[in-house]
């Protein structure tokens, strides 16, 4: 019997309203992201968890755009949010925006003015922050805060009108300066902004805070489970004291725990600053934990949504291991990606007993994690070869089980050959390595009855192409970049990214499809860049075969 995985706390809740009849049995869950930079990681997980909360239950997402904030926002963000949400293999039920809302959430905002719940402030932000107080002290009102509902709903409406500048005015909410929750104490609802809005126009120059647009949005969408995450635990009170007194639908807000990573920064603002500063190439720069990074790096749909089902849903704060995410590629790239063979560091192979205008071609399987490999293709040998420079050692220890002189290897899909000599340039660099092959130990036709325990890979010199390969690492040096004393930017990897412009690939890579996983033999995981061209092909390294970092640290240990 397979073994029954337990609920989360938010599966436990629907189940419960499900059973009790909440809702009608309903279940509707929103994503609403702001549209001011792209999606990141911990957005991946926030979608994973609200589309697939909908489709355990039979329910359906909204996705909606907080656009309350037009000084930040963009066509370009939308569109890139929408990308990459269906990459991520999730299709929402209706798109909507906050924007659509503007008449109703004046509305609202209007009816809280006449039920005496909410006023127009004129003092400036500094005044508004003291006259709330502490946590241990009450606040004391301003003098506006007895205005009149008549002059309350003049002042509002000539906001909307156009009349006042930005920053002389707000509409603050009528609740308690004593309250122990600071949200509590009379928080703003709308503020003015003469800012032109990417779907309003002009249309609108006072703009609803977040506090106010989020809860009655959701309301208006009757969402029945409104999933944020924990940092939102102190404005709920403020959600339901807003649905409750305008009287609306009863949408309710539950929290969870945000992703944090390690040696990654996970807020919009500092990856802004990272791509306005050029410190990367942009939002899908393949070392951004953005999600069109990751897609441009290599990562797949599946790794990513794997990844999110690992973590789980927690209620506690807690920092994952960036190795996680790495080993959710590894392991589906290992059964999804084509092997194929390319020379990092080149030195030349000469097999001095091969004739010199022989050539063959050779067949090796595209996965060998897969029954039937899924095919085959044809890889050229030829008496030349590209071989990694590091898989020769003129003065070989006892267990280097690659090539050195009077050491033999199989080469990958062909032969096994001994080392007999090599020559060096006058650096004493290594240029040439001579070698000797066996004509009977042809991969899969070997009759020779030699073992050798090292395979390697090459690339036919006459036949080589060459691409360009980007050997990404981790951004940040440091585990927790936010920690360390001074700026953040200051723990970025000096070595996390490495350009070899001169590669030599096997012919069939010139095939290469975008957004495939192919691993290059014995060196990791690599996927056609976006910005590669027929012309100029460029690979980036997804991920190594192994989680080179986990050694590092414990050599440091």
């Amino acid at each position: 019997m397979n073994e029954e995985k337990s609920l989360n706390f938010l599966e436990e809740i629907i189940e419960e309203d499900i059973k009790n009849g909440k809702n009608d049995g309903r279940v509707l869950t929103r994503f609403p992201p702001e549209p001011n930079g792209y999606l990141h990681i911990g957005h991946a997980k926030s979608i994973c968890l609200n589309f697939g909360l909908a489709q355990k239950y039979n329910g359906k997402t909204n996705l909606r755009f907080d656009d309350t904030n037009p000084v930040t926002e963009d066509i370009e963000y939308v569109e890139s949010i929408k990308n990459d949400i269906k990459w991520l293999g999730f299709q929402w039920a209706e798109e909507l925006y906050t924007s659509d809302y503007f008449d109703t959430l004046y509305g609202y905002a209007v009816s809280l003015i006449e039920k005496g719940l909410a006023y127009v402030d004129d003092s400036t932000p500094e005044e508004i922050a003291a006259s709330k107080g502490t946590p241990t002290e009450p606040g004391k009102p301003t003098p506006y805060r007895d205005r009149t509902v008549e002059e309350n709903l003049r002042l509002f409406a000539e906001m909307k009108d156009g009349k006042y500048p930005d920053g002389s005015k707000v509409l603050r909410a009528k609740i308690d300066l004593a309250n122990p929750n600071m949200h509590m104490r009379d928080p703003l609802l709308y503020r003015i902004k003469h800012a032109h809005h990417h779907r309003t126009g002009d249309a609108w120059c006072i703009y609803p805070m977040y506090d106010f647009a989020h809860g009655q949005s959701d309301s208006i969408e009757r969402i029945t489970h409104s999933v944020c995450t924990l940092e939102f635990i102190p404005h709920r009170a403020l959600y339901d004291w807003l649905i409750e007194h305008i009287g609306i639908f009863p949408s309710k807000q539950y929290e969870f725990a945000r992703l944090n990573m390690t040696y990654t920064v996970m807020s919009k603002r500092r990856l802004l600053q990272l791509v306005n500063e050029k410190h990367v190439e942009g939002w899908d720069d393949p070392r951004m934990p953005t999600i069109s990074g990751l897609r441009r790096r290599g990562y797949t749909p599946a790794s990513i949504r794997n990844f999110c089902e690992r973590i789980g849903v927690a209620k506690r704060e807690n920092v994952i291991d960036v190795s996680l995410l790495e080993f959710c590629i590894r392991e589906d790239l290992n059964k999804t990606a084509w092997r194929r063979m390319a020379v990092l560091d080149p030195v030349k192979l000469i097999i001095t007993n091969y004739p010199e205008e022989k050539e063959e071609l050779l067949h090796g399987e595209n996965n060998p994690e897969v029954e039937g490999g899924e095919g085959e293709r044809v890889i050229p040998f030829s008496r030349e070869l590209w071989i990694e420079r590091e898989d020769f050692m003129e003065n070989a220890p006892k267990k280097f089980f690659r090539l050195g002189p009077g050491l033999s290897v199989r080469l990958k899909h062909a032969y096994i050959v001994t080392c007999d000599s090599f020559v060096k340039d006058g650096d004493g660099n290594v240029t040439e390595i001579h070698c000797s092959y066996i004509p009977n130990s042809k991969s899969g036709e070997d009759t020779s009855g030699l073992k050798v325990k090292g395979t390697i890979h090459w690339v036919s010199v006459p036949h080589a192409k060459t691409a360009e390969v980007r050997l990404y690492d981790r951004l940040f040096k440091a585990e927790n970049p936010l920690a360390t004393t001074g700026d953040f930017k200051e723990s970025i990897n000096p070595d996390s990214l490495e350009i070899l412009e001169k590669v030599y690939i096997e012919p069939d890579l010139l095939n290469a499809v975008p957004g495939k996983g192919y691993q290059f033999i014995r060196k990791g995981y690599f996927t056609l860049d976006t910005r590669s061209t027929p012309d100029r092909l460029v690979f980036n390294r997804t991920v190594g075969l192994r989680d080179t970092w986990a050694k590092e640290s414990q050599k440091e240990a």
